[in-house]
């Protein structure tokens, strides 16, 4: 193959890559409108549905894609099936999270919450694995946490949804980093294990008469199901651009959701505080330090490897 047929098949995956994470992030960014949308249903309702359509709409998709045995080995695997379980534990918690924010007018903590997740990422490598912070990483996560302290003795409101979100959901990428698996057929695992809960949960709904899904008004009925690919698309779009870009890139565009999920809080009016606004001009400055300095690095590293 030539140099030129080489470097037109890299092209074509990188614009396929750039593709499938503004995809990715797009519908994260804007999930909230969904939440909006079924704001009637209790959000452990809502969990739960999330977690039950998810398994029959991402089955085809894990056979398609021929990660069955994928599946089946972690399932098989004592070790990588007790990680995967706990990781299911912890994003139960950061999407029942999520939903309650967005049900109860906390859309802009929950965006907050994911601005705040890398740096997070970067502090567990610090506290868990010795990693060192250069100083622009050091200054970002200083003026992060400037920007909390500023919400919570300013705003009289301490960031909980944000923390709760960041905490869990930094866990749980620490815990899928140290399973062999891909994030499908992993996402796929994760529910199955969640799955009987979700049964039970809403069959002791329905014997108590409190199950929305089973009220009879079927447009709602139909919202809940959407739920499942809600919830498979984004991390399958994810997984293509993982394959596809640098991990310096996927840093920078992450912060595509947070955006747009800070926007539809404005869409909705929420009550955007003098605190707020400092707190997330603080972030802003934070994550642009942060993802410039990832672009640096990537940039001296990449130079280094050329011939």
């Amino acid at each position: 193959m030539s140099d030129e047929s080489a470097l037109s098949i890299k092209s074509e995956r990188t614009r396929e890559g750039l593709l499938a994470a503004l995809v990715s992030y797009s519908l994260w960014g804007v999930l909230p409108i969904y939440f909006k949308v079924v704001g009637a249903v209790p959000a452990t309702e809502v969990l739960v549905h999330r977690v039950l359509w998810a398994v029959p709409f991402g089955l085809p998709i894990v056979l398609l894609r021929r990660q069955w045995p994928d599946v089946v080995r972690a399932l098989r695997t004592p070790g990588m099936l007790g990680l995967l379980s706990a990781a299911a534990v912890l994003i139960a918690i950061n999407w029942l999270t999520y939903i309650w924010a967005v049900q109860n007018e906390r859309v802009f903590q929950a965006s907050l919450g994911y601005y705040i997740n890398p740096l997070m990422y970067v502090l567990v490598g610090v506290a868990a694995f010795g990693d060192r912070l250069s100083r622009w990483q050091a200054g970002a996560v200083w003026l992060a946490a400037a920007g909390v302290a500023v919400l919570t003795l300013s705003g009289g409101e301490f960031p909980l949804v944000s923390l709760t979100l960041a905490v869990t959901f930094t866990i749980y990428g620490t815990i899928r980093s140290r399973v062999a698996i891909g994030g499908m057929p992993g996402l796929f695992v994760e529910t199955l294990v969640l799955l009987p809960g979700a049964v039970v949960y809403l069959g002791w709904l329905a014997s108590e008469g409190r199950a929305v899904f089973l009220s009879g008004d079927l447009s709602v009925a139909g919202l809940l199901m959407l739920a499942g690919p809600f919830t498979v698309l984004p991390l399958l779009c994810f997984a293509l651009a993982a394959r596809r870009l640098t991990l310096s890139a996927i840093g920078i565009l992450q912060f595509i959701a947070p955006t747009l999920q800070f926007l539809v809080g404005l869409a909705y009016g929420e009550r955007l505080t003098g605190a707020h606004m400092v707190c997330f001009a603080l972030i802003w400055i934070a994550v642009s330090l942060f993802s410039w300095d990832a672009w640096r690095l990537a940039r001296s590293t990449a130079g280094l490897a050329d011939p």
